[in-house]
């Protein structure tokens, strides 16, 4: 919501009202930034907004310094926990906007309790016998804490010495460091259990100062039969792999459509498969009647089809993989897996200079393909079959007099529609000088003999996994998705500034640097910075995959260089010069 009160001196009739008195009543105090009634767990907060230039603008009384020429603003003040209450004035106009900083951990019940949701298991787990099974709570400091479970009673102790992880876009705004425990304790205790059963819902128990609550968790224990051999098969396109069960947990290679691994553990919706990895259980299916999924592998050929090289892994039954990117290296590691390889042939080709191979005991094989160039342009996995089809893409081919003709570049105009993206000081949503810079940049780079396609041409939603859908589908040389920045609560608006670029596979981060590095020197902008980051819009592993953030629309200064058309212009020729340089210098000319 955009807080914006025009003063007394708007209703005035302007044939009494100098020309400055206009000017000033067309530019109401504002605020797009935080609504009012806004909830954070940031120890501060910043205020982006816009008032006539003219006038000094107050926050509680103090005047807002360094505001930009247009007279926007975006300082940042301590918040204290509770509601806090901030009064902008600008002559007669005046803005109330309250903003509540909640504390980022679990909050006890002010009688003696457990933290709400804070007992373990929250969701029904199942696991092998040998895993750790461990029960926890968050209870008040000082308290005695004890679980029973399956007629066996468990002391909890408080874990006093773990620090606790900052969120990961702590990264963006340089606060990633570990904070120091404070407030409720976590007590927690594991155990290992030997034997097959169902071992019921934990019920806990507090003691402190004479009185004893108990609760019991939601979710029930299970230790799953060793013997017993469940196998699910991956339905999803591209099944998303994890390193443990929820949407925290950071993402693995993509299972391809048919993969089998047997279920070794269950935590609510997730599954653990055999070789480690966690997958939804709603991207798979059960193989009834099946053994265990493990595969011999002996030989290895390959293939040309127009634009990739294609090696062919043909197994007994589809296992899963994982892959490893290096600058000119591929590394493909078969799960499940024992080799009885004596023959591969990888026919000579433009891209593969040689395969080398080797087993990992007990049961992976793992398959290093040493590349030509140190460029790569994007691969594929799938199965045919029961035979793992790896396809790498080969470089585009680049003529001297115009070398993006041949290419296709997909710009993706972020945001649009109802999804509006960052807002600039004066309500401008970044939506808007997306798709303008997009426009333009597409204009640029079909004029250096490029195709362009484009995931949206005109103020219209399109979501994010559509989005990178179809990068997947197109299958361009690259991929570009254009946008404006903005920060965590955390962060420093009125001081943070730059050209930014995400990447995400090995092979986008050349692009990302160059880019970057491109565009600071040659609009002489400052950096904001070059991130690894695990974005929708970076994943896609068909082809060089970018996000730019080219600017932050919430820095007073920097927004107005945003949205100025001469510098918007400047902007899309030197980018469309740095993407043409890259494409040379990749492409090995």
């Amino acid at each position: 919501m955009v807080h914006q009160v025009w003063g007394a001196a708007a209703l005035v009739g302007l044939a009494t009202v100098g020309l400055a008195a206009i000017a000033r009543a067309q530019v109401p105090l504002q605020v797009v930034y935080p609504p009012d009634g806004h909830q954070t767990t940031a120890a501060q907060i910043f205020f982006i907004g816009t008032a006539a230039a003219d006038q000094p603008v107050l926050l509680n009384g103090e005047p807002i310094d360094n505001r930009s020429e247009a007279g926007h603003f975006a300082p940042s003040r301590p918040l204290d926990l509770g509601p806090n209450t901030f009064t902008l004035t600008q002559g007669d106009q005046t803005l109330e906007i309250t903003v509540t900083r909640v504390d980022s951990g679990s909050v006890l019940p002010e009688t003696p309790g457990f933290a709400e949701g804070s007992l373990v298991p929250a969701v029904d787990l199942a696991y092998q016998p040998g895993d750790w099974v461990c029960l926890g709570a968050v209870a008040p400091a000082q308290a005695t804490v004890t679980a029973t479970l399956a007629g066996q009673t468990y002391t909890l102790l408080p874990q006093a010495n773990r620090a606790t992880l900052p969120p990961n876009s702590a990264v963006l705004t340089d606060q990633a460091n570990p904070i120091a425990t404070a407030g409720p304790s976590r007590y927690e205790s594991c155990f290992m259990a030997e034997t097959p059963a169902t071992l019921g819902q934990p019920l806990y128990r507090l003691s402190q100062g004479g009185t004893t609550v108990t609760a019991e968790a939601s979710g029930t224990v299970s230790i799953l039969n060793p013997n017993a051999i469940e196998v699910v098969e991956v339905t999803a396109a591209a099944g998303v792999a994890r390193t443990g069960p929820s949407t925290d947990y950071s993402r693995l290679t993509p299972l391809p459509q048919g993969t089998r691994a047997r279920v070794t553990a269950r935590q609510g919706d997730w599954l653990r498969l055999d070789y480690g990895g966690w997958i939804r259980a709603s991207e798979t299916e059960a193989v009834a009647g099946a053994g265990l999924p493990r595969s011999l592998i002996r030989g290895v050929t390959s293939r040309q089809v127009p634009g990739w090289t294609e090696i062919l892994f043909p197994l007994q039954v589809p296992v899963p993989v994982t892959v490893q990117q290096d600058t000119d290296t591929f590394t493909l590691t078969l799960h499940n897996t024992v080799p009885q390889t004596d023959t591969i042939f990888v026919a000579a080709a433009a891209l593969i200079g040689r395969l080398d191979w080797h087993p990992v005991l007990p049961d992976q094989a793992q398959y290093r393909i040493r590349l030509k160039t140190p460029q790569q342009w994007g691969y594929q996995l799938r199965y045919e079959g029961t035979t793992l089809v790896l396809s790498l893409r080969q470089p585009p081919p680049v003529q001297a007099a115009q070398p993006l003709a041949g290419t296709t570049i997909l710009i993706d105009p972020g945001h649009g529609g109802e999804e509006l993206g960052a807002l600039g000081p004066d309500g401008t949503p970044e939506k808007t000088p997306n798709l303008d810079v997009s426009l333009l940049l597409q204009a640029a780079l079909e004029a250096r003999g490029a195709r362009v396609i484009m995931t949206r041409t005109d103020d219209s939603f399109l979501g994010v996994n559509d989005r990178a859908l179809q990068i997947a589908q197109d299958q361009p040389t690259l991929a570009l998705s254009i946008h404006y920045n903005a920060l965590p609560d955390s962060g420093d608006a009125e001081n943070t500034a730059g050209i930014g670029a995400f990447w995400f596979h090995t092979q986008a981060h050349s692009l990302a640097q160059f880019l970057h590095d491109y565009l600071v020197v040659e609009l002489d902008r400052p950096s904001y910075g070059v991130f690894w980051n695990n974005l929708a819009l970076t994943r896609p592993h068909v082809a060089p995959s970018v996000l730019l953030e080219l600017g932050f629309m919430i820095n007073p200064n920097e927004f107005e260089w945003i949205v100025n058309p001469q510098e918007q212009a400047r902007l899309v020729e030197v980018l469309a010069e740095g993407v043409e340089l890259w494409v040379r210098q990749a492409a090995g000319e």
